[in-house]
């Protein structure tokens, strides 16, 4: 009976689980070189790969390429997740894994997207948590998937 009394309160059940799957509005970036220069002024970068073109083509990339940190300059709209939560929530960034597979570079035409990948619950201190996980792909203009970055956050 308990356990019944439980599945009936559940705030991710099938119906919040259909949600898995759904995108974020598409944006789509120019990337400029003066941009890059901007960002790694911004984050104090002096690596030459990022802000100087005459040595950046000396190395193994050929020319300047964006800093790995670059993509938080590349927003994207999340997809917005229905739960059956108090209107009122408290809620947490539990952090962001990134991966790289190929250089971003001046002139290239970056797609950014985000998706919903996972949605589930956990009890916590304070009651349900819910744990949303967001899957942002940033491709190029040629196809090629530059960087995706899975990001978590808590709903409590």
């Amino acid at each position: 009976m308990q356990g019944d009394l439980a599945m009936a309160n559940k705030i991710v059940d099938e119906e919040a689980k259909k949600q898995i799957g759904t995108t974020g509005e598409v944006r789509v970036y120019d990337v400029e070189r003066g941009a890059i220069r901007r960002f790694a002024e911004a984050i104090g970068d002096p690596n030459p790969l990022f802000n100087d073109e005459q040595q950046a083509r000396k190395t193994p990339f050929g020319g300047m390429v964006a800093m790995p940190t670059f993509c938080r300059s590349l927003g994207s709209p999340i997809p917005n997740v229905k739960l059956n939560m108090p209107a009122q929530f408290r809620g947490l960034d539990a952090g962001s894994d990134w991966e790289y597979f190929v250089p971003i570079r001046p002139g290239d035409r970056i797609t950014v997207q985000s998706k919903l990948v996972d949605l589930r619950e956990s009890e916590g201190r304070l009651g349900p948590m819910v744990f949303i996980v967001i899957e942002t792909s940033y491709t190029n203009q040629f196809g090629e998937l530059c960087v995706t970055q899975r990001s978590t956050s808590i709903r409590y």
